[in-house]
Parts: structure tokens; C-alpha cells; sequence
């Protein structure tokens, strides 16, 4: 269905997003469209030369209450909701002195904008937009003849539709930005609705809504027979949705998901850090000195599944890190800073992905997260658990060493980002073994002992790299045999939950093999 509708005669444009305005409102004017506005968007068409008529005039009645009642008035609605094609509405129009309005172009008040600038509660609600979406609304509900537009980049093609249709527009068009114009009012009020949550202290309200604007269309999803397309929330946390790419080939949706989950383990973690990741699993992370000394470190933990893997850091990538990573295909580096000096050396592989963010996103910060199921989702905070010293509890007769206890903590905080079940060796600040998504934990024991097996025969270590470390479970051991594998493969002390009713015998295989193991009371499950 092409037809298009009458020329448009008349336009009521008011808009808080002032940018292309003049030149859309010039083109209107050009092609003998009437100006309705109010307040600043009307001031900024008039300063630009255009005539303009106040909605104020237009209805005789005056805008009242700061602002708050200008557009909600029967003058207006009346002449976007009649329906032409009626006899009744004809005549109701003519009875009231209600002229046509035949294109509606509207942007909100800058609600979201105002939220994530951090703005006082009463600054935040008067920036709800009522008679907007009010317009929003009854345009899009009349899109049989009227015309509505809520985006600035929908201008361009508002003026191509109405040049090739004589100042009118096809019903495409119109039914096509109808629904546009409901799913912004839809996100507004999503918005709005999760806002007052949060104020109100509801973490998981009556009623829930997940709204994104479209940033890009992906060329496929996970694989290439799936559709996909990324969105973004308007959450300013920084990270994959809110960094700058600085170099490299579009971002697939792989390697968006991969890279999310690489900045926010590198993020997990205060000293500089570097987390390698491939599948969404980390398979070598480590803490340094220098970001350099961490890379060497976490790319040994795993060198065969680092390659084509995403990079994570968590300081400012300099030069000499950048050089180090040289020596192995990379699909995506991501960093809050990235100097002008590692800029160049990266430059020499232009399909490295090269994202910079600006910040680290705090791990502690409250997120909400879902799963989609079968005629509905699931709906969680993210997991912003995190251990320290006071918080273990040592089990076993021997007690760990301040270097396992350091190591303990790093492995736990690393596992809480391995998919369960999961295991992680680690040993002076790098894992050196990684076990993931397994069925049975004894496998993801095993796994990462093989794994670290290995990478030592690619270092040309004389044996596992697991020799000497600790290890840390996301979940507690159901049987001793889990930990009895970590033992055999070198471990010297344990880091778990703890909560199993076989606890008792787990310590006890524990204190037998001269292990050392600490509960923490905290479960990391990862699906």
C-alpha cells in the first residue's frame, strides 16, 4: 500500500532536540506548509526567518502553569485525530472551528538524558513529557492521513517522501513512523516506569519493561542463519555500548558479547589486569605491575584458545603492551584509555578491533539482567557479590598462606566469570589453569589440570603450570572427588562456598591431602 494522502497543509513541531529543526521546518515552508510551535522551538523557526503561529493562537488559549498546558486542547487533537474520510468528523471540525493538522513532529522532553546525568528528583520529573506522547499518540493512531515523526534522523526521509509525492506522504511511510512513534513513547514510559522503581526501592516491580534504541543492524547473530541487531539502553556505564572503536572491522555479535564480558572481568579486579576471553569464557587472566607483565602472564595461562580471542584491560593500554600483542591474531582489544604511541602500533593490523571507553564500569554497581524464556524472561540483578579477607572461613587444620589467601581471592573473583560448573587455578596472580561449563565438576577439574598441562608444554615449563596453585570452585564440592582431582593436580590450597551436606567429608579429604581450604558462603553460578 504506496497511496499517498492529501499534500501536507499544516505542521505542529515541537521539539526539545532542536538539531536539523531549521532546515526541516525551511523545506516545509518552501512547499506552503503552515507552522504551528510553542515556546523555544517556536523562537528558534523565527530567528531562523519563518513565520510561525503559536498553538497559543491557534487554540485561544494561553499556555498556563509553566508550560504544562499548551498542546492539550480539543483545537489540537481535534485536528490530528479526525478522520478525514468521515462525514461526522467533517462536520464536528466545522462546527469547532478545528483546522487539520496534517504532520506532527515531536521529540520528548530529555527524561532519560536527565536521569543519567544524575539529576535531582523534582528536575527529573518535570521532565516528563505529557503532552507530547499525548500528540505522539494520536498522530500515529491517525497515521491513515497524518503524518508523525519523532525522530531527527527520519527528517531526511519525511523531505524525499514528500518530494517525490507532490508535499504528500505514502501510507508506507506514515504506518512505518507510526510505529516508530509508539515504540518511543513505549521506551519513554518504560523509562519513566523503571525510574520510579528504583526511587521507590522495588528492585523487581509489579510490572517490568526493557526498552533499546537500535544503534546498529548486525550482519548476523551468533550464527550466520540468525538475524541480529544491537541496541543500547542509555545506560552511560562505560563499556561495548558506550565506547569509541577506534580502528577495525564492524563489531560482530560475537565479539559484542565476548567484549562485554572481557571489560567486566578486567574490571572485577583493582590492580592492572588484562583478561583474554573466547566463547565468553576467560581462558587467561593475570594481575602485573604493568599491563605488559600482566599480558605475558595471561596469555601463558592459555595461549592455544587466546588466539582470536578479545582483550581486556583495566588501566590505560600503553605502548609496550600493545607491541606484545603483536605476536597473536587478535579479534578485539578494548581499554579506558589506549595511548597515541599504541594507537600506531596497533594500526598496523587494521582489522584489529581497537575500542576505547573512556572508564572502567563499577563492579558493584547495581544492574539488572534477562533471560529470555518460552513466553516470558527472567529477571535478576547482576552478580555484584565479592569476598574479601574477612569474609573466608578457614576449614581445614592448615591454615593458607598470606600468598594462597592473595591468590584464593583472585581465583574466586575470576571464577565468578567462568560459565559453571567452573573451576580456576591460579598461582602469583594468573591463572594458570581454567575449567568451564562443564556437566560435573570433577570434569572441570580435570580440564583445567589437562589445559594447564598444555600451556606448560608450550612455555617449555618442566611441568603443569598447576603445580603449586590454589584453586577456587564457583559452587561447593557435592563429593570429595572434585577436590581430590585439584589435589592430584598440584593444588596446595581451595577456595569454595562451602554448603554441601558432604561438607564434612570434603574437609576431611581436604586435611588428609595437606590442603588448606576456606568457605565463603558466597555462591557464583554463570549460565
Amino acid at each position: 500500500m504506496t497511496e499517498s494522502s492529501p499534500a501536507i497543509q499544516r505542521a505542529l513541531i515541537s521539539v526539545s532536540d532542536k538539531a536539523g529543526l531549521v532546515e526541516f521546518a525551511m523545506f516545509l515552508a518552501e512547499h506552503g506548509v503552515a507552522l504551528l510551535s510553542t515556546g523555544g522551538t517556536a523562537k528558534a523557526m523565527r530567528d531562523s526567518g519563518l513565520d510561525v503561529i503559536d498553538v497559543a493562537d491557534h487554540t485561544g488559549f494561553p499556555e498556563m502553569m509553566d508550560g504544562r498546558v499548551k498542546t492539550l486542547h480539543p483545537t489540537v487533537h481535534g485536528g490530528i485525530l479526525a478522520r478525514r474520510s468521515d462525514v461526522g468528523h467533517l462536520a464536528a471540525m466545522e462546527e469547532h472551528g478545528i483546522a487539520p493538522i496534517d504532520l506532527i513532529v515531536v521529540n520528548l522532553y530529555p527524561f532519560e538524558a536527565k536521569v543519567a546525568a544524575g539529576a535531582d528528583y523534582d528536575t527529573c520529573v518535570e521532565n516528563i513529557d505529557i503532552g507530547g506522547p499525548a500528540m505522539i499518540r494520536s498522530a500515529a493512531k491517525n497515521h491513515e492521513t497524518v503524518t508523525i515523526v519523532t525522530d531527527v534522523e527520519d527528517y531526511t526521509t519525511v523531505i524525499d517522501d514528500m518530494e517525490r509525492n507532490n508535499g504528500a506522504t505514502t501510507a508506507d511511510l506514515r504506518r512505518h513512523l507510526a510505529g516508530m512513534a509508539y515504540a518511543r513513547t513505549a521506551a519513554y514510559d518504560s523509562a519513566i516506569g523503571r525510574w520510579f522503581a528504583e526511587q521507590n526501592g522495588e528492585l523487581l516491580p509489579r510490572r517490568f519493561s526493557l526498552s533499546g534504541a537500535r544503534v546498529k543492524s548486525l550482519r548476523y547473530g551468533e550464527n550466520p542463519h540468525q538475524n541480529a541487531a544491537f541496541y543500547a539502553t542509555g545506560d552511560n556505564r562505560p563499556g561495548v555500548a558506550t565506547a569509541t572503536q577506534i580502528q577495525g572491522k564492524e563489531l560482530s555479535y560475537n565479539n559484542l558479547n565476548d567484549t562485554d564480558a572481557a571489560f567486566e572481568l578486567a574490571a572485577e579486579l583493582a590492580a592492572p589486569a588484562i583478561a583474554i576471553i573466547k566463547h565468553a569464557n576467560p581462558c587467561g587472566v593475570a594481575l602485573g605491575d604493568k599491563l605488559a607483565d600482566a599480558y605475558a602472564k595471561a596469555l601463558k595461562c592459555d595461549p592455544v584458545s587466546a588466539f582470536g580471542g578479545i582483550i581486556a584491560a583495566n588501566r590505560g593500554l600503553d605502548a609496550d603492551t600493545a607491541a606484545a600483542m603483536q605476536n597473536i591474531f587478535l579479534e578485539v582489544v578494548i581499554a579506558p584509555e589506549i595511548t597515541a604511541e599504541a594507537r600506531e602500533i596497533f594500526a598496523a593490523k587494521k582489522n584489529l578491533r581497537v575500542l576505547e571507553t573512556g572508564g572502567m564500569p563499577d563492579p558493584a554497581a547495581p544492574r539488572l539482567m534477562t533471560k529470555l524464556l518460552s513466553g516470558g524472561f527472567l529477571l535478576q540483578d547482576c552478580d555484584s557479590g565479592r569476598i574479601g579477607v574477612d569474609n573466608l572461613k578457614i576449614v581445614t587444620k592448615r591454615e593458607p598462606t598470606d600468598q594462597e589467601i592473595s591468590d584464593l581471592l583472585f581465583a574466586f573473583a575470576v571464577c565468578k566469570h567462568v560459565k559453571s560448573n567452573a573451576i580456576v587455578y591460579a598461582k602469583d596472580g594468573a591463572t594458570v589453569g581454567i575449567g568451564a561449563g562443564q556437566m560435573s565438576r570433577i570434569d572441570s577439574s580435570r580440564i583445567a589440570a589437562r589445559k594447564s598441562e598444555d600451556a606448560a608444554q608450550v612455555a617449555g615449563a618442566p611441568e603443569a603450570l598447576v603445580k603449586g596453585s590454589v584453586v577456587a570452585s564457583d559452587a561447593f564440592f557435592p563429593f570429595a572427588d572434585g577436590l581430590l582431582a585439584a589435589a592430584d593436580a598440584g593444588a596446595t590450597a581451595v577456595i569454595q562456598p562451602g554448603g554441601s551436606i558432604r561438607d564434612g567429608d570434603v574437609i576431611a579429604a581436604a586435611d588428609d591431602a595437606g590442603l588448606a581450604m576456606v568457605f565463603t558462603g558466597m555462591r557464583h553460578f554463570r549460565h
